[in-house]
């Protein structure tokens, strides 16, 4: 073959064969830099999390959406492979075990028709059939077990299919409610709900809270073996004790050990953190801001979060916790369902030494990041909201399972994005409102592979901003991290090496050509 004379070649058509051969290699970046700069049209990110309720447990019906009636298809979801089955991963159950209490045996009140209904998914807030007992959702229902290995056992490697028999609150797992009477879906219609989007780590609100500013679970270094799970040799079940019931209608689970660390020392299920306010009242003479250290609180956690990345590259950021400074000055608040309720160990900075109350450098990271729901009001009006915003709901206001309802919550959440969109900021801001975890409520769409730590089960993520694309319902598989990912994106952070590089990053819930 004969050698190409360049000579041959015009000056200008040499230039454009040049740039053709580059445009391939280059239309990647090219895209990225484009997403970039749309993405900092967003000058406030606002994420908002509340707690323990699956996809299926609150927008199952909503139209258009994944869910227990429809598929995202459209097509009429089958109910058979809703069906559970019983502890030996084969036999179908007859019907929905009960309501189990604390004793163990069946609850006989107004959800002891449970125990009576066909294996199948069902209406919470309306009557099943002809039975009578069906709670509305501004009633709180019992709290279901929702913890590490748990969540992964009901999973069952993609099946969902052992919610029921491996729930203390039996059938009830299985219950959904019509959502659309909350003003949280009204929000969901006019803009984007994300019903492909996954907690970020099996379990419970601990750890999930964790991955939510982390992509990382604590470690809890030469701990007691009393608090050490006892679970089987590929790490992912629990072993059953002698004395639990063979079969999900003759009782609730009992396990040898389900505590708060995984064999090999990392924290999974709820311990109290280090600092005030912590459910661990000080030493009696000891530093009263502190936990007292007998009691065993995770040690103070040293690794990176999004704030270590957010502060390094100098962009403002702020937790507000609904109940902080009422928590720091008066213990009785926590954990009392008769007051604010706050919730010690859905405050997860409050962990990490860098806000060490007992030293200066601490306690000015404390008061720069770590504020109150009254702090957010007053930001929110002012227009000096940080460029990042987390916001966590008292207990009395997180539509938790247990100590509070669906609509409370609801009717605050909308209150508080109402607020947020009369600030001065809300041209350029955009608001992520999810949820921690599923609360022990099936979902019937498959969690994706993922790694040890999840992702767990599915649950709602709506995307509320001037950007935002409108009555849209996006397919995209996020998890938790995906928030991690949005906020490192626009702000051009050091990534967090336990994101997950196959969740998405938000941007297909944004079209940057619109704005309100």
């Amino acid at each position: 073959m004969g050698h190409i004379s360049f000579r041959r070649f015009k000056p200008q058509l040499f230039l454009i064969v040049i740039l053709c051969l580059l445009s391939g290699y280059n239309d990647s970046f090219a895209t990225s830099k484009e997403t970039n700069v749309s993405l900092d049209k967003i000058e406030t990110i606002v994420v908002i999390y509340a707690e323990n309720r699956s996809f299926d447990n609150l927008y199952g019906l909503f139209p258009g959406a994944n869910g227990v009636i429809k598929n995202a298809d459209g097509k009429t979801a089958k109910t058979k492979d809703f069906i559970q089955v019983d502890r030996d991963g084969v036999t179908l159950l007859k019907k929905l075990p009960a309501v189990w209490n604390a004793s163990g045996t069946p609850v006989a009140d107004k959800l002891s028709f449970i125990s009576e209904l066909p294996n199948a998914p069902f209406r919470i807030d309306a009557q099943p059939g002809s039975l009578h007992g069906g709670l509305t959702a501004d009633k709180a229902t019992p709290d279901l077990a929702h913890r590490f290995y748990n969540n992964q056992m009901q999973i069952n490697n993609g099946k969902n299919n052992m919610f029921a028999a491996l729930s203390d609150a039996g059938g009830l797992t299985m219950g959904y409610y019509d959502g659309s009477v909350m003003q949280m879906w009204k929000l969901a219609e006019q803009y984007t709900l994300a019903d492909n989007f996954f907690m970020g780590a099996f379990g419970g609100s601990f750890l999930n809270h964790f991955w939510l500013i982390s992509a990382s679970t604590p470690t809890f270094p030469y701990a007691p073996k009393t608090l050490t799970s006892s679970v089987d040799k590929n790490g992912v079940r629990l072993n059953l004790a002698e004395n639990s019931p063979a079969h999900a209608e003759a009782g609730k689970p009992v396990y040898v050990a389900d505590q708060s660390l995984t064999p090999d020392g990392y924290a999974v299920n709820t311990m109290q953190p280090p600092y005030q306010p912590s459910v661990i009242p000080p030493a009696p003479d000891g530093n009263t801001l502190l936990a007292d250290k007998t009691k065993n609180p995770l040690p103070p956690q040293e690794y990176k979060t999004i704030g270590d990345a957010l502060s390094s590259k100098g962009v403002q950021w702020v937790w507000y916790a609904g109940a902080w400074n009422e928590a720091l000055t008066n213990r009785n608040v926590i954990n009392n369902s008769n007051t604010s309720n706050f919730q010690t160990h859905h405050q997860p900075f409050n962990y990490f030494k860098r806000f060490d109350p007992t030293t200066a450098e601490g306690s000015l990271e404390r008061k720069n990041h770590l504020k109150d729901y009254s702090d957010l009001q007053k930001d929110i009006d002012a227009g000096t909201l940080p460029s990042v915003v987390f916001y966590k709901p008292q207990g009395s206001l997180n539509q938790h399972p247990g100590y509070a309802d669906v609509m409370t919550g609801d009717k605050h959440l909308a209150e508080v994005i109402a607020r947020l969109q009369k600030s001065p900021q809300w041209k350029k801001m955009a608001i992520i409102v999810t949820y921690d975890e599923n609360g022990g409520y099936w979902d019937h769409a498959s969690p994706p592979k993922g790694d040890r730590w999840g992702p767990g089960t599915r649950i709602p993520a709506i995307i509320i901003s001037p950007f935002s694309k409108n009555h849209f319902v996006d397919h995209t598989y996020y998890d938790t991290t995906s928030i991690l990912k949005f906020i490192t994106k626009r702000f051009q952070l050091e990534p967090l090496p336990g994101i997950r590089l196959k969740a998405g990053d938000l941007s297909n819930a944004f079209d940057f050509s619109r704005s309100e």
